[in-house]
């Protein structure tokens, strides 16, 4: 994916969120719990909740690994005001997983889980878009351990906790609710360039019922 000129500021470098100080080396990878350890022979990834034909889908390790691979370049955006540039990912697009496993047509929101019950809860437009990825691969290498391996959520327009590591499934949902770190005090959209960190920035409807 290149560079748009919507990318850069006047002075020729690349734009970051409000909030947003870039970062190449010196930051440590942050998550939830232990590293779960791989193992392929048991690992499977699912689709499931409101399907269009009201079943699940399950995928080994192998039969993921065949289905159709996209790169992108994207920036990433931690909530904690870091972002890192150019990060080069390659996985299953967003989209090609849905043509595989239909969302029912009154799906409005998807429901990232992760190992350990880990969870982030996404609009389905923006789990749709073109640039969001179940990632495999980052800067031609396989995912280190800590930043998700075998297979990680990658939303580039979102702060990183909503990029789910670790992925085991994804739930189709006919209304909202929250996430693990939603829950906890973050915010429900989390979108980067209008610095939605928090909770208490929400505006009405920006939420499910608490």
């Amino acid at each position: 994916m290149s560079e748009s000129a919507e990318d850069l500021d006047d002075h020729g470098d690349r734009r970051l969120p409000p909030g947003q100080a870039a970062r190449t080396t010196g930051h440590r990878a942050l998550h939830y719990g232990p590293v779960p350890a791989f193992r392929p022979q048991k690992w499977d990834f699912r689709v499931m909740g409101a399907t269009e034909d009201l079943g699940s889908y399950r995928w080994t390790w192998q039969e993921f690994s065949r289905l159709p691979r996209t790169d992108r370049v994207s920036d990433f955006h931690c909530v904690m005001r870091f972002s890192i540039p150019g990060v080069r990912w390659s996985g299953v697009r967003a989209l090609d997983l849905v043509e595989a496993a239909p969302p029912a047509p009154e799906v409005t929101h998807v429901m990232a889980w992760g190992e350990y019950g880990y969870s982030a809860n996404l609009r389905l437009d923006d789990f749709l878009r073109e640039d969001v990825l179940l990632a495999t691969h980052r800067d031609g290498a396989p995912l280190p351990a800590e930043n998700g391996h075998p297979l990680r959520l990658v939303v580039p327009h979102l702060y990183g906790w909503k990029s789910v590591k670790w992925l085991r499934a994804v739930e189709y949902m006919t209304a909202d609710r929250r996430g693990f770190w939603e829950e906890r005090g973050y915010h429900n959209l989390a979108e980067a360039w209008r610095e939605q960190r928090f909770f208490h920035q929400e505006e009405p409807g920006q939420g499910p019922p608490l």
